[in-house]
């Protein structure tokens, strides 16, 4: 299916090749890495069902490692919206700038974060709640959690920024720096495991501009199970209340 699209890319359409993450990143690897990265083919690669949500089915079918694997091929573009408005608008710039991407979907239903509708750029964050005494950076799912995170801990007297890092690659520079100069404290919250991820890509910029206190909400180093997927988001610290908890740790810090 990568190489198919890649032919056609070639041939001068704009091809899309969907299937779950966890087939279309994992699977096709060595065939987005030939046929598309090198080459730098107009190849737009949606991977749906991603993350530890995906529930039932388990974790031959979670994929949790595709925005590492992604992010690693150069010029790859990856994009990780949090809700139905941001999918549309994302869907639309990919077809607007050309090069391979990847679009990271899920399986449940989320919450629509964008209810008057969403301003997206490639490469450039969202700042969907404003605060001073620390930050939050997410994609996804997540996002919504952290948004409920920051009125819990506005409710208790600490303002919380939230960044929407839609895209994980090429990563909001500008943003992450300001968030951290103005904030002091960063957490990172993503339904990926922790190598590699959205958290390891931020901390790479903030080590080399403006140092500060991170934390990170993610599956660390583990394989999830089956199961429904509030019960595992539950299970594997993937809540609002986890990121409540890395907010006051970072904060005391």
């Amino acid at each position: 299916m990568c190489a198919v699209g890649a032919g056609l890319a070639l041939a001068g359409k704009i091809p899309f090749v969907a299937s779950f993450s966890a087939f279309a990143i994992n699977k096709g690897f060595e065939q987005l890495r030939c046929c598309v990265a090198y080459p730098k083919v107009n190849l737009k690669v949606v991977g749906t069902h991603s993350g530890i949500s995906i529930g039932e089915d388990g974790p031959s079918q979670m994929g949790i490692e595709d925005v590492a694997l992604a992010r690693s091929f150069p010029g790859m573009t990856v994009i990780v919206p949090c809700d139905a408005p941001s999918t549309k608008k994302a869907t639309a710039a990919m077809i607007e700038q050309r090069g391979p991407m990847y679009l990271r979907l899920g399986r449940p239903k989320v919450p629509v974060v964008y209810t008057d509708g969403c301003n997206f750029e490639i490469g450039k964050a969202n700042t969907v709640r404003e605060g001073t005494d620390v930050t939050v950076i997410a994609n996804g799912l997540m996002v919504a959690m952290a948004l409920d995170a920051a009125k819990e801990l506005g409710d208790s007297g600490i303002s919380v920024r939230v960044l929407d890092m839609h895209t994980a690659k090429p990563l909001d520079e500008e943003a992450i720096v300001k968030a951290a100069r103005e904030t002091g404290a960063l957490v990172v919250a993503e339904e990926h495991l922790a190598a590699g991820g959205l958290g390891s890509a931020v901390a790479m910029i903030v080590g080399q501009t403006i140092p500060v206190p991170m934390a990170y909400v993610n599956l660390g180093d583990r394989y999830a199970e089956s199961g429904d997927p509030e019960g595992l988001l539950e299970k594997y610290g993937l809540t609002s209340s986890a990121i409540v908890e890395a907010v006051r740790r970072v904060v005391r810090r």
